[in-house]
C-alpha cells in the first residue's frame, strides 16, 4: 500500500513537471514570436534596416608600455541584430598589428580582449562613438 502511494505521488509529480515545462515552452515561443513581430513592424515603419551598421563605439588605449598617447584602438561596428565586427589596431614604435573579429548576436565568435569587449558593450548600449576605455585603465 505504501509503495503504490509513492508510485502515484511520483506519477503525479512527473506529469505536473511535464505540464509546467510545456507551458513554459509555449510562453517562451510566444515571447520570441512577439519580438519577431515587433522587429518586422519597426522595419516596415521605416525604423531602418536592421542589418545596416548603426551602433559604433571606439575605445582608445595604450596597448604597449613603450607607447603613450592612446594610439591603439578597438572599434565595434554593430547592426540592429547585434551582428558586426570589432576592429583592433595595436600600435607600437616599429610596427602596427591590426585584427578583426566577427560579432554575432552581440558576442564575439572568438575570445575578445577586454578593450574589444568594452567597445562591443558600448556600441550595443549606444554609448559611442568615442567611449572611455575602462578595461585598460585609461578612464
Amino acid at each position: 500500500m505504501l509503495v503504490t502511494t509513492w508510485v502515484i505521488v511520483g506519477v503525479v509529480a512527473g506529469v505536473s513537471g511535464v505540464m509546467i515545462g510545456y507551458l513554459a515552452l509555449r510562453q517562451a515561443r510566444a515571447a520570441v514570436e512577439d519580438c519577431q513581430r515587433r522587429l518586422a513592424r519597426q522595419t516596415a515603419e521605416g525604423m531602418g534596416d536592421l542589418k545596416a551598421i548603426r551602433d559604433v563605439a571606439v575605445c582608445r588605449y595604450d596597448a604597449l608600455s613603450e607607447m603613450s598617447g592612446r594610439l591603439s584602438f578597438s572599434i565595434a561596428m554593430i547592426n540592429g541584430l547585434g551582428d558586426g565586427i570589432v576592429l583592433t589596431s595595436i600600435n607600437g614604435q616599429s610596427e602596427t598589428r591590426t585584427y578583426v573579429r566577427p560579432i554575432v548576436g552581440g558576442k564575439g565568435q572568438q575570445p575578445l580582449s577586454p578593450e574589444e569587449e568594452e567597445a562591443v558593450r558600448a556600441a550595443r548600449l549606444g554609448l559611442g562613438p568615442l567611449v572611455p576605455c575602462r578595461a585598460s585603465g585609461t578612464l
